[in-house]
């Protein structure tokens, strides 16, 4: 259900192409989601939350990258955030069953002592996430940072 609003948005660029206003609002909502999402992810203790609201503003780079019309990179990140937010989800649910079905993120002290393995997945899933240089989330996220700076017009230079 959380890609069903990206494949309405790709399948329907046919349309969006003929009004160029369209997608400049495409482009600040997504914007926006991705800012509001991030900003509001980062006051959650709950680790399901936090993963939830990080989904939310991965969506909101996804559609600004539809906004851009840039259709065949939206998709390639909507791909890559696939890929490590189900490996965020299953290492989150993993954790939380073997600390006895706590979900408070701040009751997680000396994971690395207790589960090194759960430690180190979510880890490095984690910088896939936030675009670490040589992970999957890097290239996706430079390929829309490349492709927004690339338009010429002013709203690109304004959302880039």
């Amino acid at each position: 259900m959380v890609t069903a609003g990206v494949f309405l948005v790709v399948r329907s660029g046919n349309i969006f192409i003929l009004s160029p206003n369209v997608n400049v609002v495409v482009g600040v909502i997504g914007g926006l989601t991705a800012l509001l999402a991030a900003r509001v992810g980062l006051v959650q203790s709950d680790i399901k939350k936090t993963i939830a609201y990080s989904t939310c503003r991965q969506l909101g780079y996804i559609i600004f990258a539809a906004g851009m019309l840039q259709y065949s990179t939206s998709l390639f990140h909507l791909f890559n955030h696939a890929a490590f937010k189900a490996v965020l989800f299953i290492t989150a649910g993993s954790i939380i069953h073997s600390i006895g079905n706590e979900q408070d993120m701040r009751r997680y002290g000396g994971l690395l002592q207790t589960l090194p393995f759960y430690y180190i997945v979510i880890t490095i899933a984690s910088l896939a996430l936030a675009g670490f240089p040589f992970y999957a989330g890097f290239y996706s996220k430079d390929l829309i940072l490349e492709s927004t700076i690339a338009t010429v017009k002013i709203n690109g230079l304004f959302l880039y």
